[in-house]
């Protein structure tokens, strides 16, 4: 468990600086948003996993060849039923670290469910006043507003998509089209979910470099997951200029909670940018054997960790 617990570090270490800002550079990601996704996700997991692990591991090296065993004697310290003093000073302190930034992780991701969840109610009361059903598109409503304001708002049974008076307004009928089906894939492939996960995760370790790029680069993809749903609705120009209309807006917009509040994404000018280049000068799709490969490495990064704190002798 000594050598186990000195690679889980070096891992996390790895996770949590160059690889992020490999990926956030890299131009393929742009290409294969799903795949990137699901890169980050494994990135994330696993160095968190790999930073609990480490300190779990060395405060076990005493207890046991695993994780398993090591547990097993500790919970027979912690009952009485046997004493602690194979544990020296700096196990029990890497063990209490291990214990205590799990449950900030956890606590954090709870506590920012509550916070998103009672942000939504009390937007949702807003629009029940301020808004009015659209007629013709169910699920939707529309706000009395000047600027292009397009956004959805999760919910379940209850989730809506709204709209401005002004986006309708300047928007052709087929651009329009494009708008709420790009707000519609996002309620249906629930990446609220996924932003969720992600705002925790910076929450609880702002000062992690995964955590902020993580976070940035998600929120990218999704928005590009989107337009690939809507492109095969509408054609590249017509998505192209419903982009740009309803981004022009934004610096138009106050700061209410109407127009701002709704959407758990960020739409910056990075993302606008990245989403237009990919539209204007599209590249080929990622080949099928780079994505395999891709998501394949990411069950490895959550593979190894778990292999080497359960299986023993693995690295001793």
């Amino acid at each position: 468990m000594f050598w186990t617990s000195w690679f889980l570090a070096l891992l996390a270490v790895i996770l949590a600086w160059p690889v992020p800002l490999l990926l956030a550079r890299a131009g393929w990601t742009a290409r294969s948003p799903f795949t990137a996704m699901v890169l980050w996700q494994a990135i994330a997991l696993a160095g968190g996993l790999s930073m609990i692990g480490a300190m779990l591991a060395f405060g076990l090296v005493p207890l046991g060849g695993n994780l398993i065993s090591g547990l097993k004697n500790l919970l027979g310290i912690l009952l009485g039923g046997s004493t602690g003093e194979r544990l020296e000073f700096w196990h029990a302190f890497a063990l209490s670290a291990a214990a205590l930034l799990l449950a900030h992780l956890l606590f954090t991701l709870l506590l920012t469910y509550a916070r998103i969840r009672k942000q939504r109610r009390r937007h949702r009361e807003l629009l029940d006043l301020l808004s009015s059903p659209a007629t013709g598109r169910p699920g939707t409503v529309v706000i009395n507003h000047d600027a292009p304001v397009a956004y959805c708002l999760p919910g379940g049974s209850r989730s809506v998509t709204v709209l401005s008076d002004g986006l309708m307004n300047m928007l052709e009928p087929d651009e329009l089209r494009a708008v709420l089906i790009h707000e519609n894939a996002h309620l249906a492939q629930r990446h609220h979910l996924l932003l969720w996960a992600f705002a925790a995760w910076r929450s609880a370790l702002p000062w992690l470099p995964t955590s902020r790029l993580a976070q940035r680069s998600v929120n990218s993809l999704i928005e590009m997951l989107a337009d690939d749903v809507a492109l095969e609705s509408v054609d590249r120009s017509t998505l192209v200029k419903a982009i740009a209309l309803v981004a022009s807006g934004s610096a138009l917009l106050p700061a209410s909670e109407l127009v701002n509040g709704g959407a758990d994404r960020i739409d910056t000018p990075e993302t606008t940018s990245a989403r237009l280049g990919r539209l204007l000068k599209p590249a080929p799709v990622l080949s099928r054997n780079a994505q395999l490969l891709v998501l394949a490495g990411s069950v490895l990064l959550l593979a190894v960790p778990t292999a080497l704190l359960i299986v023993p002798g693995l690295l001793g």
